[in-house]
């Protein structure tokens, strides 16, 4: 309530005992009685044959502030009561604000995109669900201008298509897996296929043996890398590939889903405009009414004032139901958005940590196949170090010999 300048009501006439003059939000006086809570238009007075007042008129609309209700305040006349919800020329003020003293105006807080925020430059800073991380739940609460065009995002849309580009991604790499496996395969086989080449396979000796078994350790290699394009497929490939299989028709079940709220949300945003402005209208008829009566230039009826106020109050209860409808609206949207934004932050760090299990399994399988490539080598190196060829010689001479005389001169 705002009282009236310190000395502008004691200057001009005492009020009787127990009453208190205050402003409504357009700056029309009215008078409460703080025993009673009967509250009027005009100015009490206590001199005889002068009524104090046209009688009581209580407001059967509760005190609402950001829809909670705020017990304890003095009724007001339900024209009053309504002046501080309604939304004037120029002024934007909080969905349901319904009384002088519990006013929030439009420095409090601020509507974008159908959806109520706490004004940045008077609200205090709000504690964030999970201040100790960089959650999903804290910091996609407002819409994003769209860079391709003038529209904008959804905070939530936007942790969609992250959601969605993870799963892109994973089949890429999955893609990628497929492509390694192919290489891996067609070098089996060319290790397979010149390992039976007939190059060199008259070599003789140590030397010879040495030979061979390089010919026979391509075909050990070509088995390894067999094996490992097989278990690429089977414990990496496959599994990236199939991992969450459905994941983007529950992405879309999930997004339509917010989106009806969003859309039940505007829906009831524009219930609570529609209501505002009706009751506006009633305002101001009422308004106009009583100062006719006032002035004497119209025979209104008390009657006349009495259904006009009723229209007014009924407009004012309607615009309370509005918003509570709206408030309801904004807190299923703002408890789905938390579950479900904590449900896309579990299910990203669950792929992460899935793609990066199965890359380690890669790497770990390479390990494998490079100690199995060194094990088909090993024959090899110990044969080669046993090459000599002098004894390479002495065993080829005894086979091949021809004889160990030798020619001497021609005797005359």
């Amino acid at each position: 309530m705002v009282p009236p300048p310190p000395g502008e009501e004691s200057q001009t006439v005492v009020l009787p005992p127990g009453w208190q003059s205050y402003l409504s939000p357009q700056g029309r006086r009215y008078y409460v009685n703080t025993a009673t809570n009967e509250t009027t238009w005009e100015r009490p007075s206590s001199s005889p044959g002068i009524p104090a007042s046209p009688g009581p008129h209580r407001s059967s609309l509760p005190l609402t502030v950001n829809g909670h209700h705020t017990p304890g305040t003095p009724t007001l006349p339900p024209e009053t009561a309504h002046m501080s919800v309604r939304k004037s020329a120029g002024d934007s003020q909080n969905l349901g604000s319904s009384s002088p003293g519990k006013k929030q105006s439009k420095e409090n807080t601020i509507t974008i995109n159908c959806v109520t925020f706490p004004h940045p430059d008077t609200m205090p800073e709000q504690q964030l669900l999970k201040p100790t991380e960089w959650s999903y739940c804290d910091y996609f609460w407002a819409d994003k201008k769209d860079p391709q065009g003038n529209g904008t995002m959804a905070g939530f849309e936007l942790l969609l298509q992250k959601q969605l580009k993870g799963k892109q991604m994973q089949k890429e790499m999955s893609e990628f897996i497929r492509e390694r496996i192919k290489i891996e395969e067609e070098y089996a086989k060319n290790l397979a296929k010149l390992s039976q080449n007939s190059l060199a396979a008259q070599e003789e000796g140590s030397l010879g043996e040495a030979w061979a078994q390089v010919k026979k350790s391509l075909a050990d290699e070509a088995e390894v890398h067999l094996k490992f394009s097989a278990k690429l497929h089977s414990e990496v490939e496959k599994p990236l590939m199939n991992f969450r299989e459905n994941f983007k028709k529950d992405m879309k079940k999930c997004d339509h889903h917010i989106a009806d709220l969003r859309k039940q949300l505007a829906s009831r945003y524009a219930a609570v405009e529609k209501a505002r402005k009706a009751l506006t209208e009633r305002q101001r008829d009422l308004e106009v009414k009583t100062q006719q009566l006032e002035v004497k230039l119209s025979n209104k009826t008390e009657e006349d004032i009495k259904k006009a106020r009723r229209k007014s109050t009924q407009a004012g209860d309607d615009l309370m139901r509005c918003v509570d409808l709206y408030n309801q609206a904004q807190s299923k949207w703002f408890e789905e958005m938390v579950t479900t934004t904590l449900e896309l932050e579990r299910l990203e760090v669950e792929r992460v940590e899935m793609i990066r299990q199965h890359l380690c399994q890669y790497t770990q399988l390479r390990h494998e196949t490079d100690m199995f490539n060194q094990s088909t080598v090993e024959p090899v190196d110990q044969l080669l170090r046993k090459v000599d060829p002098a004894k390479d010689r002495e065993l080829w001479v005894r086979e091949h010999k021809t004889g160990n005389i030798r020619p001497v001169d021609m005797e005359i």
